[in-house]
């Protein structure tokens, strides 16, 4: 017999009769559902944790223009303000989250930064020829390109995955990636950095995202063969396969009697606040990472390793 407990803000889980074995793991969030993809952040409880005030920029983005694509809210809102702390002006694309959005943009205001909001969707090949256009003519080049935007939801089984939602699945997580890296390649020079968003649950195979995985997958793949293709131009593509972050993502996809448990099948037996993957961000879009290329880095508390 499994069975969960919690006590104060922990959970524990114990594991059969034989061989006592109890875990511990924090619980990230209470239960909560949002019934709409990609989700809304600041409707979470508790609100993530985007920003860590300890972190100072030393200037290592400084005179570079970054696009973030749903750079609104979650990881690509880490992303964004990470990026404008180290120097960097930012281009957000988002879809509809304008109350997020418009957040986003105050705070890297805020920060002294110089922030340009670019409202669409990214299934639409012609709106990545507007991002591209938009940025050029605001800030004349583009440095970094961020393909953070992305659409999960749970289903037990393949036969529950609609020809539809496989569909808007792999054209909002792969042919928006497809298309904007396409507009953004020819103004990208050396030492510029594009940085793909996949996913922990591509190398362990997550039973309930089916069609989301396959996605991921997907991008792993695109992210080591453009990185071939581009690095005798030292235009430098990577990789970042996130664990559970506590993201609109989470609520607007499972049931929210998994929400507590996020992470907790981790080593480190947590899921993890957004402002954790900040510095990956700028180690990947900056000059310490000029011998990276083609990797992938997994941020997700030990969940897989090698």
């Amino acid at each position: 017999m499994n069975y969960d407990y919690k006590y104060g803000n922990s959970y524990y889980k114990y594991y059969g009769s034989e061989g006592l074995k109890i875990t511990k793991y924090h619980i990230l969030a209470p239960m909560q559902e949002q019934n709409k993809q990609p989700g809304f952040e600041y409707e979470m409880t508790p609100l993530p944790i985007f920003d860590n005030p300890d972190y100072k920029g030393s200037g290592k983005l400084k005179g570079k223009v970054a696009i973030v694509t749903g750079g609104d809210s979650g990881l690509g809102r880490v992303a964004s303000i990470y990026f404008a702390k180290e120097g960097a002006k930012v281009v957000i694309t988002y879809l509809n989250e304008e109350k997020d959005a418009l957040f986003t943009k105050r705070y890297i205001e805020d920060l002294g930064g110089e922030c340009l909001l670019i409202k669409g969707d990214l299934r639409d090949r012609e709106f990545s020829k507007i991002i591209v256009k938009k940025t050029i003519e605001k800030y004349g080049k583009i440095n970094i390109l961020v393909n953070n935007a992305g659409v999960q939801y749970q289903q037990d089984s393949l036969e529950c995955i609609s020809d539809e939602q496989f569909d808007k699945t792999m054209k909002v997580n792969v042919y928006g990636m497809f298309y904007l890296t396409k507009e953004v390649l020819p103004y990208l020079k050396s030492g510029d950095a594009i940085i793909n968003l996949s996913s922990v649950t591509t190398f362990y195979g997550e039973a309930q995202l089916i069609d989301y995985v396959t996605s991921k997958g997907a991008i792993v793949g695109f992210t080591r063969s453009l990185a071939r293709n581009l690095a005798l131009k030292n235009i430098r593509v990577n990789a970042i396969a996130p664990g559970f972050y506590w993201t609109a993502l989470q609520p607007a996809c499972w049931v929210k009697e998994k929400i507590p448990s996020l992470g907790s099948d981790a080593p480190m037996a947590r899921g993890a606040m957004p402002c954790e993957l900040g510095p990956t961000f700028v180690f990947l879009a900056s000059d310490d990472s000029s011998y990276v290329t083609g990797q992938v880095i997994h941020n997700n508390g030990g969940q897989v390793m090698g």
